[in-house]
């Protein structure tokens, strides 16, 4: 059970990837879903089995390495945080690829993409599994290259290529932090295994490296990791531009698996994370700057799936304050129930972009809800989930981590409570602006679009209708669980929080208008967007025309391509052009019998030398002989 949730995926990977030749397009597609359904199966017996039964269970395959003190196994580790991201991951996982045989049925090279995506869930079930920080690396950097894969898979369009190769690169940023955190934390524990950092971890509180204690600059370091896969502010420009893959790898990318990871790290290393306060300060503002961040680039986006992307962003963001204040439990649920309708809204958005002919321009659309009737639905119980409403799944844990926030008593605390509150106001405000654009008003597309709008398949329609599901449910269900009165017994050692935080406690004990607070300012932003859009639809031209300095900056997200594109990127080429004009074109081949001249005539002088005949080789073997006599007895 727990090795097939895992390696299920692996096997459908090089089924549909290596013998798609000889089985037949189709067969290598099902084979890929059907390893999906075995490992959602699996994944959900491992779930009920550790998390809500409380037995978790660590499966040794191999002992990995043994050099010196270097020793680790490759073990697959089940405790109830493993349980939660292997059980969410192959049931999202396995949806989407359900969603993809619809999606991807004209596409020319299919089976490829089904390699690659399975691929994907198996390094990301190899992250959440592993036993040790070397293990966790190996999924760590399977997703990226999975990641590039995919962004890049219709590799004949340049953007393509340019976001797969973005990706890769501001990911390689965060992992040299990753790999200097792991090389700081061998340094100051001598292993690399979670069970020995984590039992120690309150002895090694007053070590320090170069003046530092060494637990905050591993927090700091591993938290820089997550920055590059988690997106945020500052490594967080590779995410929109990931939309150039086909939908459903958004949809994996963005719900479950890759940008997901570097919360779960954070949640993980919650031993050596508690005794570092000032990296728990860090992680608290840099995520709720980013939850900020993302709403205002979101409120002015036109392609739909960047509009969700950008929400992506923000949620992170909630995730990874609620980890810096201590709520690690809040953090998870929200990275769980985020899960289901994040993937709602991306397999959404790809029915109304199969819909619409591949358009995905939000000013095209409009006047379609009557004709795609499902997608519309689902559209709204994944945006009512994604603004906190009542009994959706978002309402529960955006709610818990906004008044963990404000129960912290700190001054980071407070500046991410008020971060997430209006991030929260201008989530619901473009949630709806993104629907009402998409689905109401008078049709602004072409009317050859318009003749060809119709509703996906049922292939593709029934995965949207288990993550609606999804999205109404698993807030009211698993609440008690991972944050209310069963958190003790459901979490089981899986998390740790230092005992006098009392985080848990005083999330529950804040003052009733901080609730009434999150819910008001979510209604309002719904308001103000129906207003806007629905019965003004000229006003918000106007605005934009009335302030356009600021609507060019958000429009332009900030402008953070463009500086960084000043900083780093024009530079770097600048030096490539003089290392390759000067230093290759003019010193090493362009001067007086340059090296590369010289090297090439005085390979051709010797292999004169190499004659072949046996007569020359034995003269110059006398001749050396008399030589060396010679000097021997002028030595003498």
């Amino acid at each position: 059970m727990f090795v097939g949730a895992v390696f299920f995926p692996l096997l459908g990977a090089c089924i549909s990837g290596f013998l798609n030749r000889w089985i037949g397009v189709k067969a290598a597609m099902w084979s890929t879903v059907i390893c999906m359904v075995l490992a959602a199966i699996c994944g959900s017996l491992s779930f009920w089995q550790v998390a809500m039964g409380g037995q978790p269970a660590t499966v040794t395959l191999f002992t990995w390495m043994d050099v010196g003190e270097l020793e680790f196994a490759w073990s697959l580790r089940y405790d109830t945080l493993s349980a939660i991201m292997v059980g969410m991951v192959t049931f999202i996982s396995t949806l989407i690829h359900l969603y993809s045989i619809g999606y991807m049925s004209h596409d020319a090279t299919p089976p490829r993409f089904f390699a690659y995506l399975s691929l994907f869930t198996f390094m990301m079930l190899m992250l959440v599994t592993a036993d040790n920080l070397v293990q966790l690396f190996f999924g760590w950097e399977g997703v990226g290259l999975a990641s590039y894969l995919l962004i890049g898979y219709w590799y004949d369009r340049e953007s393509a290529n340019a976001a797969a190769m973005k990706a890769f690169i501001v990911n390689r940023v965060g992992d040299v932090f990753f790999m200097l955190g792991m090389a700081l934390t061998f340094l100051t524990f001598g292993s690399l295994d979670f069970d020995t950092i984590f039992a120690a971890a309150s002895s090694k509180v007053d070590v320090t490296f170069m003046g530092i204690p060494s637990l905050e600059l591993i927090g700091l370091l591993f938290f820089g990791g997550a920055c590059g896969k988690s997106a945020q502010l500052g490594l967080h420009t590779w995410l929109p531009d990931a939309m150039e893959g086909p939908t459903p790898v958004s949809a994996l990318i963005h719900a479950a698996t890759m940008v997901t990871a570097g919360v779960f790290l954070m949640c993980r290393m919650s031993p050596i994370m508690e005794y570092a306060p000032f990296a728990l300060s860090v992680v608290t503002v840099v995520g709720a700057s980013t939850a900020l961040f993302a709403a205002t680039i979101g409120c002015v986006q036109n392609d739909i799936k960047r509009v969700i992307a950008y929400s992506t962003c923000s949620q992170l963001g909630y995730m990874f304050f609620a980890a810096g204040v201590g709520l690690y439990q809040a953090a998870m649920f929200h990275l769980f129930t985020h899960a289901f309708f994040k993937a709602l809204l991306f397999l959404g958005a790809g029915s109304v972009i199969h819909a619409m002919s591949d358009e995905q321009d939000i000013r095209k659309m409009g006047g379609i809800w009557k004709k795609i009737p499902v997608t519309y639905v689902v559209m709204w119980i994944g945006s009512l989930a994604l603004a906190g409403i009542p009994i959706f799944a978002g309402f529960y844990s955006k709610d818990a981590i906004l008044e963990g926030a404000f129960g912290a008593h700190s001054a980071v605390g407070m500046y991410a409570f008020i971060c997430g509150i209006l991030a929260a106001f201008l989530t619901a405000f473009y949630s709806w602006r993104l629907l009402i654009l998409t689905f109401h008003g008078a049709p602004r597309a072409d009317k050859h679009t318009m003749d060809h709008v119709h509703e996906s398949p049922a292939v593709m329609l029934i995965p949207l209708i288990l993550l609606a599901c999804g999205a109404v449910l698993t807030g009211m269900i698993f609440a008690p669980y991972f944050i209310g009165d069963e958190y003790v017994r459901f979490w089981n050692g899986a998390i740790f929080n230092l005992p006098s935080k009392h985080m848990m406690e005083a999330m529950h004990h804040v003052p009733e208008w901080v609730p009434t607070l999150v819910l008001t300012v979510a209604v309002s932003g719904i308001v103000l967007a129906i207003i806007l859009y629905g019965f003004f639809p000229k006003v918000p031209g106007r605005i934009a025309a009335a302030v356009p300095g600021l609507y060019r900056f958000l429009l332009n997200k900030w402008y953070f391509d463009e500086l960084y594109n000043a900083i780093f990127v024009q530079p770097a080429k600048r030096l490539a052009r003089q290392l390759w004009q000067v230093g290759d074109t003019r010193i090493i081949d362009g001067m007086p019998n340059g090296a590369a001249s010289l090297a090439a005539g005085t390979a051709r002088g010797v292999v004169r030398l190499q004659t072949g005949r046996v007569a020359n080789y034995a003269f110059a073997m006398i001749i050396g002989l008399v030589v060396f006599v010679t000097l021997f007895l002028m030595g003498r």
